[in-house]
């Protein structure tokens, strides 16, 4: 995001004489945490842990949200941010219900909806002449609407579901445990897995434990990539497995971007902070870690291998780089006063200091839901 950014400022077509500022926080993964940030982006960046009147009639911060990951935060986010016109844009939340226009009106991505990629693994499966399968699901919307997807479509194309269910990481370990004894009385062999990497590895370190084996696996696109899985110890449970992902892109000048950064460029980035303390395992602040040896910043990624320099494998990144790219060309037709393209009218220019978040979502024809 941040290379985009900077590649569009230093641009003298797109948004000349306009500069893209950015806010960066991190949600760990949490729906609450999610929800607070973005009321905060919304509000002067001011952390909002219960929402007054003032936080809901102040106008937006922000022209555009970007994010989240995955589907349940994105959810929240589309929901609360909905009534303030901000536009959200994701470039991994893929749950089909997310297209839905009344529901969430300013939610926009640069992924496909779950509903053609859970067509797409039916039709697999057809393919390959299975026609006796399992379904399993994490315990949420993106899971219910992704796997139901699935098993109509496999219906239709003939086959048949001997059982679904769900479940998710943070539930009790009788829940999981229930699912193995499920795996292991069934008599088909081929599981459909709608889940996070998170919820595939307890599964497949569980089911590695029992010593069941022999399965083939069909997964979203959620975790069939995700390099992760090889640390856990069930990891070759899941050899073999089959899905689809998005393909892999070439981002222009990225790599040469990343291996040219320094701890000093970002001086308040977290981000980069950690990044450089983990690829060259030592401290940036002696007096916080003592146990690491001290850098001096200054050191070079030139001739690092690093998964985080590594440009080979680039797809959701990928979309990252199209939604920053998105919002950037619907600003600047909005400044370019661009009637054409507009689906309100716009009969004078927009100064860009006053651009309202509904104008940047209106110009939704450059996006996808």
């Amino acid at each position: 995001m941040l290379f985009a950014i900077e590649e569009i400022n230093n641009s003298t077509d797109l948004l000349p004489g306009v500069t893209l500022g950015y806010k960066i926080f991190n949600t760990c993964g949490n729906v609450a945490r999610s929800v607070g940030l973005t009321l905060a982006l919304a509000n002067g960046n001011e952390i909002v842990s219960v929402p007054s009147k003032a936080s809901c009639t102040r106008p937006a911060h922000v022209q555009a949200i970007m994010g989240e990951t995955s589907s349940s935060p994105t959810i929240a986010i589309a929901t609360v941010i909905g009534p303030f016109y901000v536009p959200v844009i994701s470039h991994f939340a893929t749950c089909a219900c997310l297209s839905n226009r009344k529901e969430y009106p300013t939610f926009f991505r640069t992924i496909p909806s779950d509903y053609y990629q859970s067509r797409a693994l039916a039709k697999l499966v057809k393919h390959f002449g299975w026609s006796w399968v399992g379904a399993l699901a994490v315990d949420n919307e993106y899971g219910f609407n992704g796997i139901a997807a699935f098993i109509q479509a496999a219906k239709e194309y003939g086959v048949c579901i001997e059982y679904s269910e769900a479940f998710s990481s943070s539930d009790p370990p009788n829940r999981l445990q229930r699912i193995i004894e499920i795996i292991k009385q069934s008599t088909s062999k081929v599981i459909m897995a709608f889940m996070s990497h998170r919820e595939i590895k307890l599964l497949a370190t569980e089911l590695y434990t029992h010593s069941i084996t022999g399965l083939q696996w069909i997964g979203s696109d959620a975790w069939i990539t995700d390099h992760s899985l090889t640390d856990s110890e069930g990891h070759k449970i899941l050899v073999g497995s089959l899905g689809f992902t998005s393909p892999k892109a070439k981002i222009s000048g990225l790599e040469e971007y990343l291996k040219q950064l320094y701890p000093s460029q970002f001086p308040d980035s977290q981000f980069v902070r950690e990044f450089w303390e983990e690829v060259f395992n030592c401290s940036l602040n002696r007096t916080v870690n003592t146990q690491k040896q001290p850098c001096s910043g200054h050191e070079s990624l030139q001739n690092i291998e690093s998964q985080f320099t590594d440009v080979s494998e680039l797809r959701f990144t990928d979309n990252v780089y199209k939604s920053v790219y998105a919002v950037a060309h619907a600003l600047d037709m909005l400044i370019k006063c661009d009637n054409d393209q507009l689906s309100f009218s716009n009969e004078s220019c927009i100064d860009p200091k006053h651009i309202k978040p509904w104008q940047v979502s209106d110009c939704q024809f450059i996006l996808t839901i």
